[in-house]
């Protein structure tokens, strides 16, 4: 209802009172909620810099729940080699909790991010290395320009493993791995021990290390950062959700946050991304972190994309017997599409506006030069200014009218 409805309703001796209609939303997990702030208390909420849109992010794993309504379509299956054919679909549950934390909708760090599943583990959570190292070539051959893998698996040191892995970086792929649950060091495990990859350890809600039971998130040199791994709450195969732990839930978080950088900048390199997450990260926030690297991740400075500057461009026409102009700026551009405003500065003290202006000029000079310049200004206070001469001749003689020319139309 109107305002002045509410003030007659309001009068009305029958009603108690009249209070203004409010919304009410869903707290966001605390995972999400945690990499988004540099200190504790959480504040209900997580905000992204961009959402990942134009990135692709592969789930090795045990396939994806490609029809849940969290993923919005997105999810797509790359290739099963558990059964050798084309229908990554998960049977476990585990591949569609990870791509739930990496981009689904309500769970997602990158909320608008393509998911592709490759399938290496079976309906129980296992694989062969021979089976997960196919996985990751799949990914190296087939990824386009602005790609994340995520792998939440791990087991005992493999040399092919690893040299998979650093082919697939040497060839721009990133990838965030977890580092394992054992409570060990993380060296020891594969991919965990690869180059050039962001290996994760888990956090719990209280910025401690993770830890379940006798067993906890590995931890060393090998540890490159932390991320929510405890009580994660993220999507199931059957079509709901559940709250899981390990490093297989933190790892998402991170390479959600890898796509929030390609979002910003496809080009980067993955060396360049990976030091940006690291260099990001909130510093010396985990308890007992065991000889690792204290760092935990922050997305809040991750992937905001810049706008880009506009390019003012303008053509210019002038009658060959008469001093009358016309300007064109529909050849100015902007990253974003949002230019403004259009300002005209012709030259002899007057002024225009618009993206195309018509000026006459005037001078009784046999010769003069005048600078035409165009300033345009974007949605975002950015501006570009272009400029191009006009030589006008005059003649004090009705008999010789005068005429201008454009010098660099």
């Amino acid at each position: 209802m109107s305002e002045r409805q509410a003030k007659r309703l309001a009068a009305d001796p029958a009603v108690r009172y009249v209070e203004r209609n409010g919304v009410v939303r869903t707290s966001e997990t605390w995972g999400l909620d945690r990499v988004d702030q540099r200190d504790l208390p959480l504040d209900d909420s997580y905000a992204a810099p961009n959402d990942g849109s134009g990135v692709t992010a592969y789930v090795v794993d045990t396939g994806i729940a490609f029809d849940h309504p969290e993923l919005e379509g997105r999810a797509t299956s790359g290739y099963d080699f558990i059964d050798n054919d084309s229908d990554a679909s998960d049977c476990h549950g585990h591949g569609t909790h990870v791509a739930g934390t990496i981009g689904s909708r309500t769970y997602g760090i990158a909320k608008n991010v393509d998911l592709v599943a490759v399938r290496v583990l079976n309906c129980a959570g296992s694989g062969s290395y021979e089976q997960v190292i196919a996985g990751i070539d799949w990914v190296t051959e087939n990824a386009p320009e602005a790609a994340v893998g995520n792998m939440s698996l791990g087991g005992s040191q493999s040399d092919a493993l690893d040299e998979a892995v650093a082919n697939s970086v040497e060839a721009g792929v990133a990838w965030a791995v977890a580092v394992g649950n054992e409570g060990v060091d993380a060296c020891e495990k594969s991919p965990a021990a690869a180059p050039g990859v962001l290996t994760v350890g888990a956090s719990d809600s209280e910025d401690r290390r993770s830890l379940w039971g006798t067993k906890g998130s590995n931890w060393g040199e090998c540890v490159e950062l932390f991320a929510p791994g405890s009580s994660i709450t993220s999507i199931t195969q059957d079509g709901k959700t559940a709250a899981w732990n390990g490093t297989s839930m933190a790892t998402p978080h991170v390479a959600g946050a890898v796509a929030l950088v390609l979002g910003a900048d496809p080009d980067i390199s993955v060396a360049d991304a990976n030091a940006l997450v690291l260099d990001t990260a909130t510093v010396n926030k985990i308890s007992d972190p065991m000889d690792s690297p204290n760092r935990l991740l922050y997305t809040d400075d991750l992937g905001a994309r810049d706008p880009g500057a506009p390019k003012a461009s303008f053509a210019s026409n002038c009658s060959s017997t008469t001093p009358d102009c016309s300007f064109d700026a529909s050849g100015s551009s902007d990253p974003d599409g949002s230019i403004v405003s259009y300002a005209w500065d012709f030259g002899d003290g007057k002024t225009g506006t618009g993206v195309k202006a018509g000026h006459t000029y005037s001078t009784t000079a046999y010769s003069v030069t005048f600078t035409a310049k165009l300033t345009v200004t974007d949605s975002f206070d950015q501006k570009s200014t272009v400029s191009k001469q006009i030589r006008c001749h005059g003649t004090p003689s009705p008999t010789f009218p005068t005429f201008c020319i454009p010098l660099n139309s």
